[in-house]
C-alpha cells in the first residue's frame, strides 16, 4: 500500500515533493493513535484503481465527528444546521489532520481520475447521509476545478516568507526598510543572548531531543487548545520513517533544552509546524519559528517558508500575505445556499484584507 500510494507522488528530494501527503506522514498519525478511534478523525482514504488493479488516484480522507484540528473554521455552519434540526456531524474531511499547510489533496494520474475522485467524494456524502465534504488547504487550481462540480470556494490568508534568491539572512535583511531591519536585528540579539540554538536533522535527532520537544508541544497545546492532538509515539514514527524531512530547532540554557520548533522540509518549502517553550524569553518565539526558519530555508535554497495559520505579527518579520483555498460540498440545499451567500462576502473581505496587508510589508519600496 505504501509503495502504491507514494508512486503517485513526487519522490523525496524533487522540487514538487510534499511531506504531508507522503504515506509515511499519514501512517505515522494512524499508528501513533493521533488519529483513529476516540479522536474524531477516522481514516477513510480513497483508492482509485483501474481494471488491472493499478492505482490511478488516491486522497487522504477522514470521517469527522467535530471540527477541531482543521484550521478552516466551520463551527458557525454547524450551529446553523443545529438550529434547524439538521445533523452536521459526521462529515467528511479531505485534509491533512492538524496541518494548515497548502498542498495536494486529490492525487491523480490523469484529469479523468481526478474527476472520478471529486465525484466519489460527493457520492460518499449522499450515500452515507452526511452533511458534506470539506477539502482544505488545496491548491487554487484544484479548488477552482472542484467548483465546477458543485463545491463552494472559501478563501483565507496565511503569511509566507518568499525567498527571492537571497544568499544569506543578511541579504534578506538588506531588502527591508532600515527601521524593520534594526528591529529584527535587535530581536535576534536579545533572544540569542539568552540561549544557544541548535538545528538538528535526521540521525542527529535523538530520543532525548524528542522527549524534550514533546514537553514543549504539550505546554503549547495546554495553553492554546486544551488538549494535545499528537501523541509522543507520533514523533518516533516520523523520525523512523522520514527523519531527513524533519528540521528540529532547539534552544538551550546550560546544556538543557528549554524551547523548540519543529519544521518539515518539502521539495521547495520549509513548513513550520509546532513550537513550545518552558521558559519565557523575549523574542525567542520569533527567533526559533521565524528567523531560524528563514535562515535555514535560504541555506537550503528553498523557495518559501510556510509558518502555519494566523499571525499578523509575521508581516513585520518578512512574511507576506498569501491566499489559501478550500472547497466545500454541502448536501442540504438550504444550508448550501446560506453558506454560499456567506462565502461570497467573506471572499471579498479576505481579498481586501490581503491587499491592505500587502501595502504594509517591511520591504524597501525600491526593492524588487
Amino acid at each position: 500500500m505504501r509503495s502504491d500510494w507514494n508512486a503517485l507522488l513526487p519522490v523525496r528530494g524533487s522540487p514538487d515533493y510534499h511531506p504531508f501527503t507522503d504515506w509515511d506522514f499519514l501512517n505515522a498519525l494512524e499508528i501513533s493513535g493521533s488519529v483513529g478511534a476516540g479522536t474524531g478523525w477516522q481514516a477513510a482514504h480513497i483508492w482509485l484503481e483501474d481494471t488491472k488493479s493499478k492505482l490511478q488516484g488516491c486522497a487522504p480522507l477522514y470521517v469527522k465527528s467535530h471540527s477541531m484540528g482543521e484550521y478552516v473554521f466551520d463551527q458557525i455552519w454547524a450551529d446553523a444546521a443545529a438550529r434547524v434540526g439538521m445533523d452536521y456531524y459526521p462529515k467528511l474531511q479531505c485534509a491533512v489532520p492538524f496541518t494548515p499547510v497548502t498542498g495536494p489533496r486529490l492525487i491523480a494520474k490523469t484529469p479523468e481520475a481526478e474527476t472520478i475522485l471529486i465525484e466519489t467524494l460527493k457520492d460518499m456524502c449522499q450515500k452515507n447521509h452526511m452533511s458534506g465534504v470539506h477539502l482544505t488547504f488545496g491548491d487554487k487550481d484544484l479548488v477552482e476545478r472542484m467548483s465546477e462540480h458543485g463545491f463552494l470556494v472559501r478563501t483565507d490568508r496565511q503569511f509566507h516568507f518568499i525567498n527571492r534568491g537571497y544568499k544569506s539572512f543578511d541579504d534578506f535583511l538588506s531588502s527591508l526598510t532600515s527601521r524593520k531591519r534594526k528591529k529584527i536585528k535587535s530581536e535576534r540579539r536579545k533572544a540569542q543572548e539568552q540561549v544557544t540554538i541548535k538545528r538538528l536533522r535526521g540521525d542527529d535527532i535523538k530520543p532525548a531531543h524528542w522527549d524534550a520537544f514533546y514537553q514543549f508541544y504539550l505546554d503549547t497545546s495546554a495553553r492554546k487548545w486544551g488538549r494535545p492532538y499528537l501523541t509522543r509515539a507520533f514523533f518516533d514514527a516520523i523520525h523512523e520513517s522520514m527523519g531527513e524531512q524533519v528540521l528540529l530547532i532547539l534552544a538551550y540554557q546550560n546544556d538543557t533544552p528549554i524551547a523548540g520548533a519543529l519544521n518539515f522540509i518539502g521539495g521547495d518549502a520549509l513548513y513550520g509546524r509546532h513550537w513550545g517553550a518552558l521558559v519565557d524569553i523575549p523574542f525567542l518565539h520569533f527567533e526559533l519559528c521565524y528567523y531560524q526558519a528563514v535562515e535555514a530555508a535560504i541555506e537550503m535554497s528553498l523557495a518559501r517558508v510556510e509558518a502555519g495559520a494566523q499571525g499578523d505579527h509575521k508581516l513585520a518579520r518578512g512574511y507576506e500575505p498569501a491566499q489559501t483555498y478550500s472547497a466545500h460540498y454541502l448536501t442540504h440545499p438550504g444550508l448550501k445556499d446560506a453558506v454560499a451567500n456567506f462565502l461570497e462576502h467573506e471572499r471579498k473581505a479576505v481579498a481586501r484584507h490581503i491587499d491592505m496587508l500587502g501595502e504594509h510589508t517591511p520591504f524597501r519600496k525600491d526593492n524588487s
